[in-house]
């Protein structure tokens, strides 16, 4: 069994600005930076094996922050990438008063069933690649929705949002 603590990198600049992210780098402020600090303190005796990362700039500093207590590299990986947003990325989530209405949104939004094949790949590919390991992998919020959508069973309406920082353990 590979035991997975999923984990929500910290608050970025435009978390706290609500601008919706998508699929850019962002950036880690103060708090993001402390948010991981505070799960490495928490995790820092726990025997994890691995520590891996969507390869977007603001799950790969979370990890780094919480893999250096442990002394280990992060391996990335696109499919723990944030949802691709489109023509929504950049903007600001408040004006996105239609995001309640699928039927609304513009065509280059990544769709739900491509978000959670996404995520059925990364779990297949966590069994694979750290069988009988724990590991600690930073996402992002939509797609780490996703996949516990996947991993439960249960459409993503019915399971809870992970703030920045929160950490949901797994066991595939």
């Amino acid at each position: 069994m590979t035991l997975l603590y999923l984990v929500r990198h910290g608050e970025t600049v435009d978390n706290a600005h609500r601008i919706m992210q998508g699929q850019t780098p962002g950036q880690l402020n103060e708090t993001g930076i402390r948010q991981a600090e505070e799960v490495a303190e928490k995790l820092k005796d726990e025997p994890i094996d691995a520590f891996v990362a969507s390869d977007l700039r603001r799950s790969i500093h979370t990890c780094e922050l919480i893999a250096r207590l442990h002394g280990q590299a992060v391996t990335t990986t696109p499919l723990l990438r944030e949802r691709d947003w489109g023509s929504f990325t950049g903007k600001y989530i408040p004006d996105l008063s239609h995001l309640n209405d699928p039927s609304l949104w513009p065509d280059d939004i990544e769709s739900l069933a491509a978000l959670k094949e996404r995520a059925g790949a990364f779990l297949d590919w966590l069994r694979e690649k750290y069988p009988d390991q724990k590991v600690l992998a930073v996402g992002h919020g939509i797609i780490n929705k996703a996949v516990q959508s996947v991993y439960y069973g249960k459409p993503m309406k019915e399971i809870k949002p992970m703030g920045n920082a929160d950490i949901r353990i797994l066991e595939l």
